[in-house]
């Protein structure tokens, strides 16, 4: 593989990847976070587009490698949510490094129209140290839920 198969995969902030969501009702968001982020962290809360976002590890929890299913994995649950090569796939992560990565798989694997969601559901750390304050899913308001 050579970069230029990565080519299309933008980051898109945060709020343009809700208006995406908002105008696409075959869009999907991919949250490749660990169970335990999904847990204790929460995850995007799509119930107002009438969709929840798919949840897939890229770094399995809590062995922390990467998850050699993924790209079987994803492929699975997205042919169950009608989703083809054609449709416009979002990535999030914490940040936006492992969805990136996660995004360039799924590109890698003809899955034409993936993009990452730039700075992820928290953001980076601020400076006291936390996440979910400066930027991101939370940062920006935009819809979440707990557990």
């Amino acid at each position: 593989m050579h970069s230029s198969e990565y080519t299309n995969v933008d980051d898109v902030p945060v709020k343009a990847t809700w208006e995406r969501l908002e105008a696409d009702a075959k869009a999907v968001l991919i949250d490749v976070r660990t169970r335990a982020e999904w847990a204790f962290v929460g995850i995007p809360d799509l119930s107002a587009l009438s969709r929840r976002p798919v949840l897939v590890e890229w770094l399995t929890f809590p062995e922390n490698r990467p998850n050699p299913e993924f790209v079987a994995q994803l492929s699975e649950m997205l042919a169950s949510v009608g989703a083809d090569h054609d449709t416009e796939l979002y990535f999030i992560c914490r940040s936006g490094a492992r969805s990136m990565n996660a995004a360039k798989a799924m590109t890698a694997a003809g899955f034409r129209k993936c993009h990452n969601v730039a700075e992820g559901f928290e953001g980076p750390l601020d400076p006291t140290r936390h996440r979910g304050t400066q930027s991101g899913w939370k940062a920006e308001d935009l819809p979440w839920s707990q557990g």
